[in-house]
């Protein structure tokens, strides 16, 4: 079985609905996502899969569509008045967790036809959450 992963940060602000503690406000963070890829075999380059296509299809979505952007439940009430600003959003149907951002990358990475096995998202570097399909 052979493995690889590819580490992707990005900045990104977000705000849990029905949620006492202090991620209820509106915040950011500093993330950092692990992409890992597994198969059986290897192309005719000997290769799982080239980083440069990690780049090139995943890198460049989630810098595209979610770096610097607020990541929002579809039903926040806040998602009127920063469209209406003009502030870059992406919006879920759940509540933006690193457990949902996490599984978000996660079926990206399959949309690309990426091997995916797992994506781990930190929110900070203490603190991550990882999904397995």
């Amino acid at each position: 079985m052979f493995r690889v992963s590819q580490e992707i940060e990005f900045c990104y602000g977000h705000r849990l609905l029905n949620y006492s503690g202090k991620c209820r406000h509106l915040h950011g963070h500093n993330a950092r996502a692990v992409i890992v890829l597994e198969g059986e075999g290897l192309d005719e380059r000997g290769m799982l899969v080239d980083f440069t296509d990690i780049k090139v299809h995943l890198k460049t979505w989630i810098e595209e569509e979610l770096d610097h952007r607020m990541i929002l439940c579809h039903d926040d009430p806040v998602v009127p008045m920063l469209r209406e600003s003009g502030e870059p959003m992406f919006l879920i149907d759940s509540n933006p967790t690193a457990e949902t951002i996490a599984r978000l990358i996660y079926n990206r990475a399959q949309e690309c036809g990426f091997p995916v096995v797992e994506v781990s998202l930190w929110e900070t570097p203490r603190s991550w959450a990882t999904y397995r399909g």
